[in-house]
Parts: C-alpha cells; structure tokens; sequence
C-alpha cells in the first residue's frame, strides 16, 4: 500500500487544481441545497448571470468588428419586416456590454427557473428544461429589442424556440449520457483503476473479459495475458489483496 500511496501523492499540478476547484464546487452546492427556495434561486439566477455576461462580453469582443463593417441603412426606409431583422442582427452582433447584458439575462433566468422547477418538482427533466429555456427565450427577446413593433408575439415565439432546441438537446444529452450496457460489467473495474491512476488500463480489462466478477480472482498471468506492465500489474494485485473483502 505504500508504494499506492506514493504513486497517487505524485499527481500533477494541474490534477491537484482540478480537484481542489471541485471539492470547493461540491462545498458549495451543499450549502446552496440546504437555502430556502427563494435564496437559491436568486444565488443560481446571480451566479447564471455572470457567467452570461462574460460569454456576451468575450462574444461581443470578437463580433464587434465585423458588426461594424455593415452600413446601418436608414430606419425610414425600412418596412416592419425588415426593422425586425434588423433588430435581430444588432441583438446578436452589438457591442460587447449589450451583449454581456443579453446573455446574462438569458443565462440567469434559464437558471432560475431551472432552480425553481427543479425545487417545485423535485426532478429536474426535459419538462422543466423546457419551461426554462422558453422564459429565457422570451425575456432575451424583450431586453435585445429584438421583437420589433410586436413584441410580445415575438417574444412567445422566441419562448416556444428556444424550448423546442432545449428540449431536444436535453433529450439527446440524455442518450449520450447513458452508458453502453458493457460498461455495467465494469463499474468497480473502473473505480479501482481510476482509484489508482491506471484507468488506461481499461480497455486491457475489457479486451480480456475481466468483468467486476473476476476481481477477486486476478493473477498476475491473467494481467500478463491483456498486456498490463509489471509495475501496474503489482497496484493492481496489492490492491485486490487489500480489499479483497469487498468484492
């Protein structure tokens, strides 16, 4: 176990930042769980809303050139129509503090309505998602003036848009985060080689067949035979050995 402890004391800079920054994320998701409704949603709508600010700013950095290089045409001789496209473009392509204020509207409300939906179901699916994305979708449509004479038509119809992507967006992240049914045979497999840092090794596990059912029954020839090294090889033994009672 001591050469386990060293092993996994030798992690670089970068793995020690990233779990750092999530031991501070996971800190501060308990305290959030254990506020009152009204006090989560206004710290997730606060929290969206920077975030949302920032994409808008850095966006509206990179697109403020080339927004730039269109003449604007006289308003007047512009029909409905073509005032609403217009509209539509400057919305998405205007200096960086209005985009930084349409993004965070749009990212803080998504935000807390998702919080709100979430507390008042208490499931956060692809209803709730829905419901989010439409009252962002709408209240972006009113703050970028992007609506034109008619803007609460439009800015429903901004609503149901932006619910239908999200909806199925949410639907096809629901099928991507589902894992193969192979990796069901893996699963402490894998929490024992991630544990170690040899989680490259996987792959060797699956090539031979070495299913969680197999754990305790692991040679150092079997290893051999999927092609693992001496040296993770012998973590993997003395960790078998070690927890051989959980298995």
């Amino acid at each position: 176990m001591l050469v386990v402890t060293r092993l996994m004391a030798q992690q670089n800079p970068l793995e020690q930042l990233q779990a750092k920054f999530k031991e501070v994320e996971n800190g501060f998701k308990a305290w959030l769980d254990k506020q009152s409704m009204p006090v989560e949603a206004a710290v997730v709508t606060a929290t969206g809303a920077v975030q949302g600010a920032a994409i808008g700013a850095l966006t509206g950095n990179l697109t403020k050139d080339v927004s730039s290089s269109f003449p604007t045409p006289p308003q007047a001789s512009l029909n409905h129509q073509a005032m609403a496209s217009l509209k539509q473009a400057q919305a998405l392509s205007g200096a960086p503090w209005v985009q930084a204020r349409n993004f965070a509207v749009m990212t803080g409300v998504n935000a807390g309505l998702a919080c709100v939906m979430k507390r008042l179901r208490g499931k956060e699916d692809v209803q709730s998602s829905m419901v989010a994305a439409f009252g962002s979708g709408a209240m972006f449509s009113l703050v970028s003036g992007m609506g034109g004479p008619n803007q609460a038509a439009n800015a429903v119809t901004s609503g149901l848009f932006f619910a239908l992507i999200q909806g199925v967006l949410f639907q096809f992240g629901q099928k991507l985060s589902q894992p193969p049914v192979e990796d069901m045979y893996y699963s402490r497999t894998r929490s024992m080689l991630n544990s170690l840092g040899l989680q490259n090794y996987e792959k060797n596990f699956k090539k031979g067949l070495l299913t969680d059912n197999t754990l305790p029954l692991l040679t150092d020839s079997a290893l051999r035979d999927v092609k693992i090294p001496p040296g993770p090889r012998l973590l993997i033994l003395d960790h078998v050995q070690s927890f051989s009672s959980t298995f």
